[in-house]
């Protein structure tokens, strides 16, 4: 009988501790794979590239000569609250004079727009593909009506984009 006991005992902790991580787990809320121009709301300077892509299926192409914010999507509300929104990109640059990153706000009716932008790891120069991110912290109560995600180039030069992601994970 003792047995049965602590059977039950160790079964009833490894399903708490298996429900505890499922909560911490990061959960991907949006994908814009980027394999046309479907969505996308700045066209100016934006091509489709079929060559050049991190998965091999297209990426988007900016050049531009000036600095640029490129409005890529708006979300709509995705109620989501108490937790890290993070936007997450592939980008891949050359001859960039300046900076890229990325830039994502959220807004609220009540409360207006508050954004977050990469700017601790800005993107110069050439480079091959890499995972750039940002994240924004909604606390309990805090649910955006919309997330706008764009791209920043300050500066000049070729970028593409690809694999865009919004994620949910824990607030730490």
């Amino acid at each position: 009988m003792k047995k049965i006991g602590l059977y039950f005992l160790f079964i009833l902790l490894i399903v708490v501790v298996g429900c505890t991580k499922k909560s911490e787990q990061v959960v991907e809320l949006k994908l814009y794979p980027l394999n046309n121009l479907e969505g996308i709301i700045t066209l100016s300077n934006v091509q489709f590239d079929k060559e050049i892509s991190s998965d091999g299926k297209g990426s988007l192409r900016i050049t531009t000569t000036e600095p640029i914010t490129i409005r890529l999507f708006e979300v709509g509300d995705i109620d989501v609250e108490n937790a890290n929104l993070t936007y997450q990109a592939k980008i891949r640059t050359e001859d960039i004079d300046g900076k890229v990153y990325l830039e994502m706000y959220c807004c609220f009716t009540s409360k207006g727009e508050f954004f977050s932008r990469d700017i601790q790891t800005p993107i110069t120069g050439t480079t091959n593909w890499v995972t750039e991110e940002t994240p924004f912290f909604l606390q309990k109560g805090e649910n955006p009506d919309n997330v706008k995600l764009n791209l920043v180039i300050d500066g000049k030069g070729t970028v593409w984009i690809d694999d865009i992601k919004l994620l949910k994970g824990p607030l730490r």
